[in-house]
Parts: C-alpha cells; sequence; structure tokens
C-alpha cells in the first residue's frame, strides 16, 4: 500500500486545529493528550484501518478504542475529518444536548466503538472485542490507546495479562507515553517505568517508537502483523501539547481550554483558521 506522507502531516495539522478550535468554544477538555495522540489517530485512521464512514458498523471493521476517554477532542477531530459526522458537530463539544461529550459515547456518536472515561477500562473492552474477533475466526484488528498515567489501573495488568493468556495477536495497544498526567509527571505521582520490562513479563511484544514520526508508526503497524501468538504494546514516545509551542511539555495544559489569545496563537503557530 502506497504511504501518502504529506496526506498524513496535513490530516494532523488540522486535527491539532480542530482540538484548540472545539476546546475554545467549550471552554472545557483536555488539550495536552490530546495534542499529544494526533499523529498515531493520523496514521490508524487515514492508512491503517479498515474502516467505512458511511457504514460505522461493518461487520470486518478494524476497532479502535479511545482508553484514555478524556482525549475524546482528538477521536472526535479525527472521526470528522474522516467523514463519520458533520465536522460542524465538533463545535457544539460538551454543549447540552450535543452529539459530542466530555468522554466519547458509543450509542451517541458514529464511529465511537466504545464509552470511555474512566481509565483502563476501555483497554479491558478492546480486549473482549479482540477475543470476540477469535472466536468468530474474523480478521480485523483492534486498535486501542492507554495513557501512560493510565497505567497505574490496576484493570490495565488483569487486562495485559489476559491478552498475553489468549494469545490475542490481533490486539495492538499504544501508549501515549508523553509522560505527563494532571497532577505532574508520571514519575512524581506514581511510577510507571520500565513498561516495556512489565509487557514483556506479561507476555507481550514490544516495539518502541518516536509517536511524531509517521515512518515510525506506519512501520511499527507492519511489524504488529507479523507477530504471531501475542499481543503487541507500542510504546509511543511523544510530546504533551504537540504542536503547540507554549502548550508542549506543560503540565498545566493537561485540563485546561484555551482562552481567546491562546486559540489565536495556537492556530497562527498551526497554519490559521480552518472554518469561517
Amino acid at each position: 500500500m502506497t504511504i501518502d506522507y504529506k496526506l498524513l502531516q496535513e490530516k494532523s495539522t488540522t486535527i491539532r486545529r480542530h482540538i484548540i478550535e472545539m476546546l475554545y468554544e467549550s471552554g472545557s477538555g483536555h488539550p495536552g493528550g490530546s495534542l499529544s495522540a494526533a499523529d498515531i489517530l493520523s496514521a490508524l485512521y487515514f492508512h491503517e484501518m479498515k474502516v467505512d464512514p458511511q457504514n460505522p458498523k461493518m461487520e470486518d471493521r478494524d476497532r479502535f478504542v479511545l482508553s484514555k476517554g478524556h482525549a475524546a477532542p482528538v477521536l472526535y477531530a479525527t472521526l470528522a475529518e474522516k467523514g463519520f459526522f458533520d465536522v460542524k458537530e465538533i463545535y457544539k463539544l460538551r454543549k447540552i444536548d450535543a452529539m459530542l461529550q466530555g468522554h466519547p459515547d458509543m450509542k451517541g456518536t458514529p464511529g465511537v466503538e466504545m464509552s470511555t472515561g474512566s481509565l483502563g477500562q476501555g483497554f479491558s473492552a478492546s480486549c473482549g472485542m479482540a477475543i470476540a474477533g477469535k472466536m468468530d475466526n474474523k480478521d480485523y484488528r483492534v486498535y486501542t490507546l492507554l495513557g501512560d498515567g493510565e497505567l497505574q489501573e490496576g484493570i490495565v495488568w488483569e487486562t495485559a495479562m489476559a491478552a498475553a493468556h489468549y494469545k490475542l495477536d490481533n490486539l495492538t495497544a499504544i501508549i501515549d507515553y508523553n509522560k505527563l498526567q494532571i497532577d505532574g509527571t508520571n514519575a512524581e505521582v506514581m511510577g510507571v517505568d520500565p513498561i516495556s520490562g512489565k509487557f514483556e513479563a506479561f507476555g507481550w511484544h514490544v516495539l518502541e517508537i518516536d509517536g511524531h514520526s509517521f515512518e515510525a508508526i506506519i512501520k511499527a503497524f507492519e511489524d504488529v502483523k507479523k507477530v504471531k501468538n501475542q499481543p503487541t504494546l507500542i510504546i509511543a514516545q511523544t510530546v504533551k501539547g504537540k504542536g503547540v509551542s507554549f502548550m508542549e511539555n506543560a503540565v498545566g495544559w493537561h485540563g485546561n481550554a484555551p482562552k481567546e489569545d491562546d486559540k489565536n496563537k495556537a492556530l497562527e503557530e498551526l497554519g490559521g483558521v480552518i472554518n469561517d
């Protein structure tokens, strides 16, 4: 399959602009961990995954679960850009009776595979989807994105054990390893390292990549398909707030929406507004 790196970069930049605009309009939400994951979701939805926006429940589709559900803006921006719903919906984020709420809702939003928010539960649901695929002899793949702070949840390790036990080589977990969470660095709050050693001990195949390099991301997805009888973890080294200089590596932008000046500065760095 031809890899259109220019398209992937354009989409990730557009996704980041959508994130800034929707969070400004909502007045609340999580920019830091949404911006850090934009390149990963761009690669998944615009190159790797088999999905059909016109048929969101296509039986043999690949599945993506945003386990770190508070980063919903990056998923919403990606789904809108892919065509699952009108892009105008993103400007209603967190509004009463709007489609897009603070955490993903599988019953109300086309393209959302699992309602998430309680950390760790999206990962466990993705494990169940992968088991179902095996039981039904389907060839779809399941991808799930976790935050690094999410690794502090016990259910993550129960799921890691189960996925290895059932030899789920159709399951790929990706850690958005930006090293920051709401109260500070992972090391300050509750150390999660060594991530690779822990997952390998649980029976996972582990890859470590630059989470902002499309070449590295795509190669990892290709390598995953060669792994048999093991689930795979991709540790994606990322920058919280990536793409907006004053948000990068700044813990204060974990869960604070941009004000008007912030929005304007951010959009200028990202190439300007998208819609009037």
